[in-house]
C-alpha cells in the first residue's frame, strides 16, 4: 500500500435501515461475581467522527466495546442504538480485535468468506485486498502475513460487511511505526466516508492524530467525554490529567 490516498470500495447499496446513531448509555454495570468492572457508566455519541476510547488498564474499554456491539449482556443499565439494543444492530457494525482471528485459508478466502456470509459480491474482493495493500498477497495462506498484514486483512473483513460503525480494540498495539499508519489510514478513509469510529487506543500520539473526541474511562465510568481539542491540551478531570502526565500507569 502507498503512502498515497486510498479509496474505500463502493458501499452496496441496500435495504433503508432506521438510523444507528446517536446511541445512548445509561447507568450501565457490568459484574463479575461480587467484581464490578462498570459502575453505572453512563455515555452519548453523534453520528459522526472518531471518538478515542483512553484509560488505565482495568477502566473497562473492551468490556464496553463488546457490549456496544452486544456480545456481553450488562448486569444491568441500557444501551440504545437510536431506539434499538445491540444485538438487533450487531450485523450493521463490525468489530476489529487486537489479534485478528483469521481463518486457516488463504488471504482472498477470508474475504470471500465474509462476503459470502452477507450476501456480497465477491468480486468486491479485488477492490477490498486492494484497498488494504494486500492485493499481491491473495493467493497465500492468511497466516503467513505479518502482524501488520493480518490486521489489515481483518480491517478488509471488517469493511467487507458495509458497517456503519466500526469498533476497533487497540487494533495497532506491538506493530512497527509503518504498520501503525497504514493502519490509521484505512481507518481514516473509512470515517471519511461516514463510518462511525469507535477506537480503542493506549497510544497518545495516535489519539491525537485520529480522535475527534475522547472518552476517557476511569474506574469503570466515564471520567471525561470532551472533544480532543479540549481534551489533550486541558483535560478537566483529575484522572486524565494524571494519565496524560504519565502519574497513571497504562
Amino acid at each position: 500500500m502507498s503512502d498515497a490516498a486510498i479509496s474505500l470500495p463502493a458501499r452496496r447499496a441496500g435495504t433503508a435501515h432506521p438510523q444507528l446513531l446517536p446511541l445512548a448509555v445509561r447507568d450501565l454495570v457490568l459484574r463479575f461475581g461480587e467484581t464490578v468492572v462498570l459502575d453505572g457508566l453512563s455515555l452519548d455519541l453523534g453520528p459522526k467522527g472518531c471518538t478515542m476510547v483512553m484509560g488505565p488498564n482495568g477502566s473497562g474499554k473492551t468490556l464496553l466495546l463488546k457490549l456496544l456491539h452486544g456480545l456481553m449482556q450488562p448486569t444491568s443499565g441500557r444501551i440504545d442504538w437510536a431506539g434499538q439494543a445491540p444485538r438487533a444492530v450487531t450485523h450493521r457494525q463490525a468489530l476489529v480485535f487486537q489479534k485478528p482471528v483469521l481463518l486457516r485459508r488463504s488471504v482472498a478466502a477470508n474475504i470471500d468468506f465474509v462476503l459470502k456470509a452477507r450476501g456480497r459480491d465477491v468480486a468486491r474482493r479485488a477492490a477490498l485486498l486492494d484497498h488494504v495493500g494486500l492485493a499481491h498477497k491473495a493467493d497465500q495462506p492468511a497466516r503467513l502475513l505479518s502482524g501488520g498484514e493480518a490486521q489489515r486483512l481483518a480491517l478488509a473483513r471488517a469493511l467487507a460487511t458495509d458497517p456503519e460503525v466500526l469498533f476497533l480494540d487497540e487494533p495497532t498495539a506491538s506493530l512497527d511505526p509503518a504498520s501503525v499508519l497504514a493502519i490509521e489510514r484505512i481507518v481514516s478513509d473509512a470515517r471519511a466516508r461516514g463510518v462511525r469510529i469507535v477506537f480503542v487506543s493506549h497510544d497518545l500520539g495516535q489519539a491525537r492524530r485520529m480522535a475527534d473526541d475522547v472518552l476517557f474511562l476511569h474506574g469503570g465510568r466515564v471520567a471525561e467525554h470532551s472533544a480532543a481539542s479540549d481534551f489533550f491540551p486541558e483535560p478537566r478531570s483529575e484522572p486524565a490529567r494524571d494519565y496524560l502526565s504519565g502519574r497513571i500507569v497504562v
